[in-house]
């Protein structure tokens, strides 16, 4: 009979092996000298179906089989347990970055909404020219000064670069042979009678006009300036 060799505990039969514990060596009659020294270093904490009484022999095989099944079900429940709890993890995550992308997004769209309305703003609150006190003449500095108070602030510098360019500040400036008129060099000059009866000889008139010819094709003056910056001309 073959003999099986166990930590703690072994039951053997000629066609069947059963146990409880970890296998540490097997032996028989073609069993390697290696696994017989393993037998010899566990036959202290090893019994064999032999040495137990024969009326208790079967119990002991089928509470060892009892006890595999028990020990690989809590085995399997855990590995069970393990996945559902990884799978849960995951989607934590995956839930967790989902909140997180629809509140950036969110927020983002608010900041983008803010932002367009106020550029709605500084192009509604454009001063009607009217306000204005016409004067016989005025000086580079009175038309700048008008300038900044009738074009927002973030967007005067480039208001002003393309004045520069157009006319040096010259609201009387004309280009005979285009006809081309005033600060802003409206093509032809009687395009800024829709901002007032005034646009040969008011700054301000020519101004509001202006602001409304950049904001209308190019969104903003700055628009205007970087196409006048690929261009020379808007």
């Amino acid at each position: 009979m073959s003999r099986i060799s166990v930590r703690g505990f072994a039951v053997a039969s000629a066609t069947a092996v059963t146990t409880v514990g970890a296998v540490v060596g097997v032996a028989s009659g073609s069993t390697p000298a290696a696994d017989d020294n393993n037998f010899e270093a566990a036959a202290a904490d090893t019994t064999l179906l032999a040495d137990i009484p024969a009326g208790q022999q079967a119990q002991v095989q089928t509470a060892s089989l009892t006890q595999q099944a028990d020990a690989q079900a809590s085995a399997a429940d855990a590995a069970a347990k393990r996945s559902v709890e990884e799978a849960a993890r995951i989607q934590a995550a995956k839930d967790a970055k989902s909140k997180k992308q629809a509140a950036e997004a969110k927020l983002e769209k608010e900041r983008q909404d803010k932002k367009d309305a106020a550029e709605r703003a500084s192009r509604s609150e454009i001063r009607s020219a009217s306000t204005f006190a016409q004067q016989s003449s005025y000086t580079v500095a009175q038309v700048q000064a008008i300038a900044r108070q009738i074009v927002p602030a973030d967007q005067f510098q480039c208001f002003s670069n393309i004045v520069n360019h157009e006319s040096t500040w010259n609201y009387r400036a004309s280009n005979p042979s285009s006809g081309a008129y005033g600060l802003v060099q409206a093509l032809p000059g009687s395009k800024m009678s829709t901002a007032g009866a005034d646009w040969q000889t008011n700054p301000a008139t020519q101004i509001k006009w202006g602001l409304s010819y950049m904001n209308g094709k190019y969104q903003s003056p700055c628009g205007a300036w970087s196409f006048w910056q690929a261009n020379h001309w808007y």
